[in-house]
């Protein structure tokens, strides 16, 4: 029986579904996710409504798993949001609104309520890690144990060079390889990605390095994205495992004292605010590094492994593998 190359990538787009086990309905093609009829009818339109090119560009993205985001695909708006529902039909089933959303750095096709089209890429959106949204703080740093890892030649003005940022990889107290400047919005930090462009961790090489750090390398996989945005900058977290963000501007700026945040796989988290850090820099570096460096300009991510009071990991480094981000000023 003749089947065309639309219904073949149909098919392979239902099997790809988030929790689906490939099972085939009686008419041939697989079963829509499990849950309400409403969404399965909804989910079926949006996808009978893509071209086939949009179809290849989709299906690209979905079984990559977001390795090869692929280009926008690109819709009409039409009855419910068909961004959340390709969100909730491959990404995460149990999305409520749209407003848990973020359109990703350098998606082109996430207008505003108001625009006709929009993108339905999945992989072009993030879940949201808001100050009121799950994950919450997980941890806050104790002055007693947590001390600046860096000399002050690391912390420079990077806005002199052209770039806005600098990044430096860590593990445990070792700075591995050179400051990488980011001058693009937005960069890729990964392990291993032959076809990905960026930061890759795995070329970086270094004697005797110790087995939790090896055995967290291979835990970065994608790793994540960082970008470069009007309120601030973002982390995207694209790896299979929960990473672990430090930065002065995530508490309150009266607070004056740090957090850790527990960033889950599929999130995103501004992690440097631009309006925030603006009222640090008329305050005084907060009492525990009164004897040692401190930069307010400064963003620290720990790859799987987190630190702090509810850790026996107390200061950063200790922590396996680590980024600090350098923010020009």
């Amino acid at each position: 029986m003749f089947k065309s190359r639309r219904t073949g990538l149909v098919r392979r787009l239902w099997r790809s579904r988030a929790g689906g086990d490939g099972g085939v309905s009686c008419c041939g093609l697989s079963e829509p996710p499990a849950g309400s009829s409403e969404l399965r009818s909804a989910a079926s339109g949006v996808l009978k409504r893509l071209k086939e090119q949009a179809l290849c560009a989709l299906l690209e993205a979905v079984e990559s798993r977001g390795a090869a985001p692929g280009g926008c695909v690109l819709i009409t708006r039409m009855g419910p949001p068909p961004h959340l529902l390709l969100c909730r039909l491959f990404r995460w089933p149990e999305l409520q609104h749209p407003g848990q959303l973020k359109a990703l750095s350098g998606c082109q096709g996430a207008g505003g309520p108001d625009s006709n089209n929009v993108c339905c890429n999945p992989y072009h959106y993030s879940r949201l890690c808001g100050p009121e949204s799950p994950p919450p703080p997980y941890s806050r740093l104790s002055p007693k144990f947590e001390q600046k890892p860096l000399d002050t030649s690391l912390s420079v003005d990077t806005s002199k060079q052209g770039h806005w940022c600098s990044v430096a990889y860590w593990e445990h107290r070792t700075r591995v390889g050179r400051l990488y400047a980011v001058c693009q919005p937005s960069v890729s930090i990964f392990y291993d990605l032959p076809q990905g462009s960026g930061f890759c961790l795995g070329q970086l090489s270094l004697e005797n390095r110790s087995e939790a750090a090896a055995r967290t390398r291979g835990k970065i996989g994608l790793g994540i994205v960082l970008s470069k945005e009007a309120d601030g900058v973002w982390a995207y977290n694209r790896s299979e495992h929960p990473i672990f963000v430090n930065s002065p501007t995530l508490d309150a700026p009266t607070c004056r004292s740090l957090v850790v945040r527990k960033v889950m796989p599929g999130y995103s988290l501004k992690v440097f605010d631009y309006k925030k850090s603006c009222v640090l820099q008329h305050l005084p570096p907060p009492p525990e590094y009164a004897d040692g460096p401190y930069d307010p300009h400064s963003v620290r991510i720990s790859f799987a492994k987190g630190w702090g009071p509810c850790y026996s990991r107390q200061m950063i480094t200790s922590c396996p593998c680590w980024l600090e981000v350098l923010l020009g000023r």
